[in-house]
Order: C-alpha cells, then structure tokens, then sequence
C-alpha cells in the first residue's frame, strides 16, 4: 500500500493507493492529472477530497479498501469519496451500496478521474463501469515525473487472458491489451530527460505485450528503449517462464541497459497443484528456463512469488515446492497463504487447507528460502558490481544492483542517483555490504 496526498489553497486531494505496481504507475498518473488541474501536494491527512485506488486479488485487499473508505470519511465528513479500479470494477454494486462512497470508477476510467471527481458532491452517487471483458484497445495512461529520481515504473500492457484457477484480475482488467510502442518511447525520453536512471517495464500480463498489435513483441519493445540516451537501465517486471526463449535471452545478453534479474511467476513448485491452478508450465519447463538465461547473462538473479495452501495441496506436494526452491536458487521468494477469492474455481474447489497448516508451511517455505536466499547473496562477496544508490540509511548510502541486491556503503560524496562500482565486503541481514571503488 502506498499513500500520496495532494492539496492547494481551496482543492485538497488524498490519493490511496492498494495493490500491484500497475495500480501505483496509475495512481502516479492520476496525481499529475490532479496538479495540472490545480491541486498540488501537502502533507495533511484531512482532505476535501479522497480517491482509493483498489486491489480485489484476496477478500482482504477489499476489506482494506473499505477501511480507508471508512477512514476517509471520519476524517472528514464532507469530503468528496471516489472509489476506483478492480474493486469497482469486479463489484461495482457493492462499492456503490457503501455510504461513505461518492463516485464508483472502474479500471478504464482512472483517465478520466478528475472530470468525475469535480461534478460530485458529498452527498451525490456516481457510478460510471464499463464492460471490461469487451474492452479492446489499451487505456492511455502517462508520467512525467515522480518523488522517487532514481528509479521509475512505465505500464506498458494491460488486460490478462490466462484466468488462473485462483485469481480474479482477468475480471478486473480484461483482455490482453498493449499499448502503443510510440507512445511508450515517447515517455521514456521523458523520463530519461527528467533524470530517471532505471526503468521498470510493467503490465498486468507483461509476457503478452505485443500479441494483440502484431506488429511488435516484447524482446523489440526492450531493444527499442535500451537505444534511448539517458536510461542506464532496463528492468522487467513479472514474466510466464514460457517466454524465455534461446531467442529473447539471447537478445537480452546484447543489450548496454538491461538488468539481469528475472521475475519468473512460479507459485508452486508441484507439477500436479500447478495444474489444478490452471498454470501454462510445469517445473520442468521452468527450470529449462532458468538455465537458458544463467548459459546467457553472468549472476543472473531470479525472484519469484510462491503460494502454500492451495487447495489439495498435500505433504507431498509442498515438500516439492520446497526441494524445487533449493534447485532454483532463488535470491528472493514472496510468500503468500492461498486466500480464497468469491468468483474463482479455486474457492470451490474441495480439500481446502486448514489456516493452521498453510501457516506452518508458510514458515517452513520461509526457512528454506532464506537459507536459499543467503546462499545465493554469499557468491557476490569479494565481487565488484555497479549500484545505483537510491537513498541514505543509518549512514550507508543504500540502492540495488543489477541484480536487484540491496547493497550498502559509505562514502563522503553524496551518491544518490547515481550508479557506482562496490566491493562486497560483507553480507548480514538481507543486505551486501562493500567499499565504493573509483
């Protein structure tokens, strides 16, 4: 969850912010649409107005939207609520059925958001959700700038076709839809002009960039930014092992820019949960994907995220997760308890697991992963990498590699933003720590 909050002399405006990298690129869109209007930025948790941008992944991310509703409206009673994305989008009913709530906006108006925040009242109800499943063309959406200068997210793709037996989004987003290549060069000049050194590439179903034009792919999407002055990185967000060809990697391993760290969608390392989960791979295929890119990019780092509890799953079948983790080597795994989601098969399937044991198993997967984790941090000990450093922690200036290794030093100059050479001297605590080298 992220939070921003915006405001002028007469217009004040809180923007909440749940979910996905996607929905914080959009929320970022939205606030520039709100100062070009003539609200700005302050630091005050009252408002006159209040847009929740929604996450709808787990019956807990709605809950959460409804608390900030909630805690929107106590904070003030005559602000102006506006509840927007996947929420309103996969419910737009029962957001609309809430008191505190103004204006009801779904994933495809966020564009708009400003047009229907200023025609409401306190007192009025809005509601304006398109069909999203017959959505057709990507939603234009654009930044210029960002409180963060280092690094920089730029959505590229929308819409997911895969409609896993668990997750809810293709409801939520819709089709697979990608967005114009001019339109993503053109932002990406102005970003790099702006002084953003790394750009992260995201969608809700990145791998599919491409497929809908037929005129383009996501390997030429990449070529086409590397080439462009002034970005010193290029990183990908979440990928389908599927996609990791001889082709795209080799490609990849040509480019000055691109980071050489992989989010492979894993969520199970069981070939038989993974098919109950309606994933396009089994384990075998991800692992050839795997070593295609380690034959192809030196200290390639993968990280990925891991579900435990789904349904069925049995001893067996997590203790396979577990050995598959230990085979991957992964340098960082997300963990997450199966939620049943209202609206997926998966919540009806039969054998659903015990809280109690997806919480045992979430610590022992936790276990496995961080010995798993400190190993593959341990082989860059005595290695020079380059950092780009992001911030200033308890006197170490902090940023990552290439990799996406969180690497601390110090040094009398002031490195924010800036890309150095380190010698890893050390590692502790999730972290890398060296000596700046000129």
């Amino acid at each position: 969850m992220s939070k921003e909050i915006m405001q002028t002399n007469k217009k004040t405006i809180t923007v909440l912010t749940l979910g996905c990298k996607v929905n914080q690129y959009e929320s970022e869109s939205m606030i520039e649409s709100f100062k070009t209007a003539g609200y700005e930025v302050v630091d005050s948790d009252t408002a006159d107005y209040y847009v929740i941008n929604t996450c709808t992944v787990t019956s807990i991310s709605d809950r959460k939207s409804r608390q900030f509703m909630r805690r929107a409206r106590k904070a003030n009673p005559e602000a102006v609520i506006a509840v927007v994305g996947c929420y309103s989008q996969v419910s737009p009913e029962q957001v609309e059925a809430i008191e505190e709530v103004n204006v009801v906006l779904g994933t495809n108006e966020k564009k708009d958001i400003v047009k229907y925040l200023e025609a409401a009242t306190s007192t009025s109800k809005i509601v304006q959700v398109g069909e999203i499943m017959k959505t057709k063309s990507y939603d234009e959406m654009s930044i210029e700038d960002t409180v963060d200068k280092t690094r920089v997210f730029m959505k590229i793709q929308d819409g997911c076709n895969q409609f896993c037996t668990y997750c809810i989004i293709p409801y939520a987003r819709g089709p697979i839809r990608s967005r114009n290549p001019e339109n993503i060069i053109t932002e990406a000049k102005v970003l790099a002009s702006k002084g953003f050194k790394e750009l992260v590439l995201t969608g809700i179903h990145l791998s599919s960039y491409g497929l809908d034009l037929k005129t383009t792919s996501l390997i030429e999407m990449i070529e086409a930014l590397d080439a462009i002055e002034g970005i010193e990185r290029i990183r990908l967000g979440s990928l389908e092992p599927k996609i990791i060809t001889n082709d795209f990697v080799s490609r990849l391993s040509k480019l000055k820019n691109f980071c050489n760290h992989f989010h492979l969608s894993l969520q199970s390392g069981s070939d038989t949960v993974l098919e109950r989960m309606n994933r396009r791979y089994n384990t075998a295929e991800y692992f050839v994907a795997v070593e295609l890119i380690n034959e192809h990019l030196e200290d390639a780092s993968f990280t990925t995220d891991i579900i435990v509890g789904f349904p069925g799953e049995t001893d067996v079948e997590f203790d396979e997760t577990c050995a598959f983790v230990d085979k991957v080597g992964f340098s960082k795994v997300h963990i997450f308890k199966y939620s049943p989601r209202e609206g997926t098969k998966a919540a009806v399937m039969k054998a659903q697991v015990h809280g109690e044991i997806k919480t045992n198993r979430s610590h022992a997967l936790q276990d496995v992963c961080t010995s798993v984790e400190e190993k593959y941090y341990k082989t860059f000990v005595g290695k020079i990498v380059p950092v780009l450093f992001e911030e200033v922690v308890e006197g170490y200036f902090e940023g990552l590699t290439e990799g996406y290794l969180r690497v601390a030093a110090r040094s009398l100059d002031n490195l924010v933003n800036t890309i150095g050479s380190v010698k890893i001297t050390d590692y502790k605590n999730g972290k890398l720590y060296g000596e700046t080298v000129k």
